[in-house]
């Protein structure tokens, strides 16, 4: 038997033909089938079916009729049909695979395009979910961030706001003690307001000077309530003696108020501040002890040396009590030498002085609880031989004064029976020892006192000194 002219001139051999033919009707499901391009389905009873059956058969059937034909390119057709059919077969398999991942059972009533659709459901679902799934998770890392960004926000301007209510932070005490303090812009000095000269305390200086021509006095009187003034040298360079100690009582009730500083607690006299001159602490045994605020009275009322070593020291030196002075503002005053400084280094002025009293009296310095201490301190001043002499009856005066050989000095805060306060600094270098020093500052401070007495001026009162009836 020929093969076909497509297929080439090759003969077959007859046995061999009748060998295959032989073993093919005794093993017929040995026999390719043509694949069909028809879905398969799974019915209940678990076999498949087929809508192209009986087409398959009767391909089969032509098929059997030229196998004599045909047999010796069998091998060629059924390499060339498995390969079709394992193309043609994929969707079923694909559709086997996804039946047992995800299984659906069905019943002997079902429809099998229902089972399918509810599998496509369930993976149209579960594919839904993982990209709702995808999407809410950047959402979640987003509002994460956002919160941390809003807690770092919060934590900034929180801490902002505690900087700068810090004060009132604290209790009421606390606030109680913040308005009873001065606030730090007040703590410098500024200069004092003021408004019209006083030309008749101008011209007795002028007539004290020319008569005493060796004296050289610097003078700062300051009428708190008009500002009114009289400044005489009053920015001069003058060695402070004993008025030095008026910045140190201030500066040393500056850290009472501070909390650095407690009023009751002790201080101890050693060798190292025991100091001759004004002053009896020097006569006790060493190691006394006093307390701060008893330490502080003795350098004011009897002008103690020793009490003022000793607060010097507990305001940590001379060094600390200048830097204190600095802050203030303060030019000329200045702390050289412990007490007592005969030489007269330590310096100050008039005016530095004056601004001092006008600035305690006002509670800008120190609090008002302090202010009372320091001028009730002051009041208590035993030396009353100088601005004192010249005020009259039931006039009030907190001062301090200084007395080396080179210098006579004074100040203070005089409160008048009439309600009128004026802050008076008289300082007067002189040679040594010089007695009329004392007399210059004494007609200086009764003429000031004399001016301050008299009734305001007013239009009424000119014109009926004038003989004109209103």
């Amino acid at each position: 038997m020929s093969v076909d002219k497509s297929f080439g001139k090759r003969k077959t051999q007859p046995g061999k033909d009748q060998k295959i033919s032989h073993l093919r009707r005794k093993n017929p499901e040995s026999r390719q089938r043509r694949p069909t391009n028809s879905r398969l389905y799974t019915t209940s009873n678990g076999k498949h079916s087929s809508s192209d059956a009986s087409r398959n058969n009767a391909s089969g059937e032509s098929k059997s009729k030229n196998k004599k034909s045909k047999l010796s390119i069998l091998p060629f057709f059924n390499r060339q049909n498995q390969q079709k059919s394992e193309r043609r077969d994929s969707p079923a398999r694909e559709t086997n695979k996804r039946r047992q991942r995800y299984p659906v059972s069905s019943t002997a009533g079902e429809n099998p395009l229902s089972s399918r659709s509810s599998a496509n459901l369930e993976l149209e679902t579960k594919r839904r979910q993982r990209r709702s799934s995808k999407l809410v998770n950047p959402l979640i890392i987003y509002g994460i961030r956002l919160l941390i960004i809003g807690v770092g926000l919060g934590v900034i301007v929180g801490t902002t706001l505690s900087v700068f209510n810090s004060g009132n932070s604290s209790g009421e005490q606390q606030v109680a003690e913040a308005a009873d303090s001065p606030s730090k812009k007040e703590v410098t000095l500024p200069s004092l307001p003021f408004k019209a000269e006083i030309l008749p305390l101008r011209n007795q200086v002028q007539a004290l000077v020319d008569t005493n021509q060796d004296l050289k006095p610097g003078v700062l009187i300051f009428d708190l309530d008009t500002g009114a003034y009289l400044n005489w040298d009053g920015a001069g360079v003058f060695a402070a003696a004993s008025t030095i100690k008026v910045p140190i009582l201030i500066a040393f009730f500056q850290d009472v108020d501070a909390g650095k500083i407690r009023l009751d607690e002790m201080l101890t006299m050693d060798e190292s501040v025991v100091a001759e001159g004004s002053g009896g602490m020097q006569y006790q045994k060493l190691g006394s002890r006093y307390t701060a605020l008893e330490t502080a009275t003795q350098m004011i009322v009897t002008s103690d040396n020793t009490a003022t070593n000793m607060i010097i020291k507990r305001l940590g030196g001379i060094e600390a009590v200048n830097q204190k002075f600095q802050q203030w503002g303060l030019k000329v005053t200045l702390l050289r030498n412990p007490l007592p400084d005969i030489p007269g280094t330590n310096t100050t002025n008039p005016q530095e002085l004056a601004t001092l009293m006008v600035m305690v009296s006002q509670g800008k310095l120190v609090s008002m609880r302090s202010r009372d201490r320091i001028l009730g301190i002051m009041e208590r001043t035993q030396n009353r031989s100088l601005i004192p002499r010249g005020l009259g009856e039931g006039a009030i005066i907190a001062n301090k004064t200084g007395n080396i050989g080179s210098l006579l000095a004074d100040v203070g805060l005089i409160d008048m029976p009439s309600g009128k306060r004026y802050v008076a600094a008289i300082m007067v270098q002189r040679p040594r020892n010089d007695a009329r020093a004392k007399a210059l500052i004494r007609e200086l401070s009764r003429s000031s006192y004399k001016y301050f007495s008299q009734p305001p001026i007013t239009p009424e009162a000119s014109a009926t000194s004038e003989g004109v009836t209103p």
